[in-house]
């Protein structure tokens, strides 16, 4: 299954001069927990809710003077969209993060996969493939 299929297309976008006020307020309005910093149609970095509150808050900046090319993560982790579900789960888990941007072979950008998204989609799965094991269950006659 394709990547993009369950992240968030088109993903949410701001230039590296937006500030932190802008890029939280899209992150709201959108109903994000990231954007990604695209200048000239390239991906330059991933601005996240980590991002906020570890250089911005902790670090006492005012989110409406600071620029997002000073506080977001660079150069940011990605995954193409053809990579499989389970590897991008371990992929997540493993780099400790909740948000990658899913990119073609030329890098651009084409959605934000989240580990929220990836998780309901994967319960979602199971939660089909039980019960269609109890209805096999509950269908099988006597001598089975």
């Amino acid at each position: 299954m394709s990547l993009q299929k369950i992240a968030h297309v088109p993903p949410p976008t701001v230039g590296p001069s937006a500030s932190v006020m802008e890029a939280v307020e899209l992150m709201a309005e959108e109903g994000v927990g990231a954007v990604a910093v695209v200048d000239k149609d390239e991906l330059r970095g991933i601005f996240t809710e980590r991002d906020v509150m570890l250089r911005v808050v902790l670090k006492n900046r005012n989110p409406a003077q600071t620029r997002v090319s000073e506080v977001m993560t660079s150069p940011p982790q990605t995954a193409p969209d053809d990579m499989p579900l389970d590897e991008a789960l371990n992929f997540l888990l493993d780099k400790h993060i909740r948000h990658l941007p899913i990119v073609d072979r030329e890098g651009g950008i084409h959605g934000m996969l989240s580990l929220r998204n990836l998780l309901e989609h994967m319960v979602g799965y199971l939660q089909r493939e039980l019960h269609s094991l109890d209805q096999y269950m509950a269908n099988d006659g006597p001598g089975g």
